[in-house]
């Protein structure tokens, strides 16, 4: 809500005030655009921000790290936006930048360093763990073989959320419902290699798993297209993006986090002057992350189950229930006195 509060705040104001020149340039990690979820979604912000303001726009491929430094310095020279996409830019976001005090930076999935945040910078990361924990409860609900996987890239903070709040709706349906679910775990190591994504993928579905959720950036093209293959009655779970199209009715559903909004919010701020730097965190509660519509699946859905992701979502922006962000949190994590509509 406060996302499309400030969203429509801003379109007024930009019918009001003159736009000044602007060029925006997005630096990848070494995923890259085509990844269909994280990259693209971060892209496509921008794009919609620059093609509504008239002003230029560029993406600049990292294709390893030893990229991060060049090109942000490269494209800060230029541009007077700069996106740093990817946690693992963190550290190179925040030496380039003290050097351009000029030019905004924008991170998306990175948090400051300690003794590190700069006034030309402003971050953004997600509670990805609100959205996969809706995920993981519609998977806990809709399992026949009581074994569903999860296939992550490389086990960074992000992709751990998603993981984290993916097991904590599976263990909520589990204590509601009085049913066990086994789930297997697996990483690409990687976030570009769709093939690695989908030997994980059928690897689980051969081990019992009928449905498979995969936060692993362009990997998860695979695990959607091992769930395609395997037909009726598998899914996969997409991420970051609405994933469904990509296999209409054998994705589940997505564990959605709005990185086009982050990153059209973040190009109207320095084009209207209301640029705030810092750490901004996004969830449940300012529509920053979500499940997906289910366009394809939604009738396949018990009612009463769509019915419990409604109130558990109402539950979780009320901070009745707090999804574990971390690994401790998950260990300690315990079912909340909850009463079903």
């Amino acid at each position: 809500m406060k996302l499309r509060i400030a969203l429509v705040l801003s379109l007024v104001l930009l019918v009001a005030l003159p736009v000044m020149a602007l060029k925006v340039i997005m630096v990848t990690d070494v995923g890259g655009l085509g990844d269909k979820s994280f990259n693209d979604g971060t892209w496509e912000g921008i794009v919609k921000a620059a093609d509504f303001l008239g002003i230029e726009k560029e993406v600049v491929q990292s294709h390893e790290m030893a990229d991060y430094i060049p090109n942000l310095s490269n494209a800060a020279k230029e541009a007077d936006i700069v996106f740093a996409v990817g946690f693992m830019m963190t550290d190179a976001l925040f030496k380039v930048a003290p050097q351009f005090p000029d030019t905004y930076f924008v991170g998306i999935d990175i948090v400051p360093p300690e003794g590190a945040e700069a006034d030309n910078v402003a971050t953004y990361i997600f509670k990805e763990q609100e959205g996969a924990f809706l995920a993981g409860y519609l998977a806990a609900a809709m399992t026949d073989t009581n074994i569903v996987g999860f296939v992550g890239g490389i086990p960074i903070p992000p992709v751990e959320r998603f993981r984290y709040g993916y097991e904590a709706g599976i263990r909520v349906y589990e204590e509601l419902h009085g049913k066990t679910i086994e789930i297997l775990r697996g990483y690409t190591m990687d976030f570009n290699d769709p093939k690695k994504g989908k030997d994980l993928a059928l690897a689980q579905f051969a081990e019992g798993a009928d449905i498979v959720f995969h936060a692993s950036g362009a990997c998860g093209n695979g695990v959607i297209e091992a769930a395609a293959e395997k037909g009726e009655g598998f899914f996969a779970i997409g991420v970051d993006a609405d994933q469904d199209y990509m296999a209409p009715g054998r994705v589940l559903t997505s564990s959605m986090k709005r990185v086009d909004m982050a990153s059209y919010q973040a190009v109207l701020s320095v084009a209207l002057g209301t640029f705030t730097p810092g750490l901004h965190v996004l969830g449940i509660k300012d529509e920053g992350v979500g499940i997906s519509p289910m366009k394809y699946t939604k009738d396949i859905v018990p009612k009463s189950v769509l019915k419990e992701l409604d109130f558990l979502k109402e539950e979780i922006k009320k901070g009745i229930l707090v999804v574990p962000d971390t690994q401790e949190a998950l260990d300690a994590f315990e079912v909340p006195e909850i009463t079903l509509p």
